[in-house]
């Protein structure tokens, strides 16, 4: 009995020490994947809350919340299986697929950057919504929002496959699974802070501190320009994720000139003495930037000239 206890007690051990190396190789790997796809989280967070804005107070949080559900969805019953399908039976496609949805977030941010100077298309889509009772224009937009975030979470969860590629296939769906909820929890408990900003410094001026009051203030005052600002932020963020997966890919597929010369620059910045890597980094995401509006430029324009040629006809 002591040898046969002792033989298990062994077995638990080494079980034990497996379990614990298993899970310090998915945390390695979850947590190397998921700094690799930070610059689309950015772009997520920064996109997001204007979807919530323009609601009474009260729906701000519930469409939040079914945002988030619609993106929990996306992340694990789609794309998951996707990307562990591509990992299993098709590697190779995984750089192409990436380039892709690159192209069509540098799409997306160089339309936004033509829509605001072209104001009668917005108008039409102003009154496009008043159009709609709130019950149509809340699940319109939610709608919309998941359907945005399926494309920034299909980045997301291939940057980070691409990252665990050589990993076992468990590894893979457990980083990848882990990858997922935890920045979809970062991501939308921001957003909902976000488009709370304005009801939480309310709150705060009516305290009985000073202190409270001016920081409640200073708060509401602050929401119409953290917006604006999340625009610009959101909008540059898609143009450099986008334009630097699209460099990354002809990277990978020896296309070399324009990888060289982004590179090059980005080797150039970062020779600038104290500040050598910030500047470095800079250069690096403007030239992707560029880049990405070069693809989303020409994107843009052969939608729009597709249509015009139709018309002559």
């Amino acid at each position: 009995m002591p040898s046969g206890l002792a033989a298990l007690l062994d077995d638990i051990a080494g079980i034990t020490k497996l379990a614990a190396a298993s899970l310090d190789d998915v945390s390695g790997a979850a947590g190397k994947a998921g700094v690799k796809a930070a610059g689309v989280v950015v772009d997520d967070t920064a996109v997001t809350p204007g979807y919530a804005m323009g609601f009474t107070p009260e729906r701000e949080l519930p469409i939040v919340w079914k945002i988030a559900v619609g993106s929990f969805r996306n992340k694990l019953l789609f794309l998951l299986p996707g990307a562990l399908i591509l990992s299993a039976f098709a590697p190779w496609a995984v750089t192409p697929i990436l380039m892709v949805g690159g192209a069509y977030l540098a799409f997306e941010a160089t339309e936004k950057i033509i829509e605001a100077f072209v104001e009668h298309e917005v108008a039409g889509d102003e009154a496009e919504d008043f159009a709609l009772s709130s019950a149509e224009l809340e699940t319109q937009k939610v709608n919309g929002a998941i359907r945005t975030d399926l494309i920034l979470s299909g980045e997301i969860m291939a940057i980070a496959l691409a990252d665990v590629a050589d990993k076992p296939l468990a590894i893979q769906a457990a980083a990848l699974a882990i990858i997922g909820v935890l920045l979809t929890v970062a991501v939308y408990g921001v957003v909902g802070l976000i488009v709370k900003m304005d009801d939480i410094g309310l709150h705060l001026a009516k305290g009985r501190s000073k202190a409270l009051q001016g920081l409640g203030r200073g708060l509401v005052k602050a929401m119409p320009v953290t917006m604006e600002a999340l625009t610009v932020i959101g909008t540059a963020a898609m143009l450099w994720v986008g334009g630097g997966i699209i460099v990354h890919g002809l990277e990978h597929f020896h296309l070399t000139p324009i990888p060289h010369w982004v590179e090059g620059a980005s080797h150039w910045a970062g020779q600038v003495p104290v500040v050598g890597a910030i500047t470095g980094w800079l250069a690096m995401a403007a030239g992707s930037a560029v880049v990405g509006l070069i693809v989303g430029g020409a994107i843009v324009g052969a939608i729009h000239l597709i249509p015009s040629k139709k018309a002559a006809h």
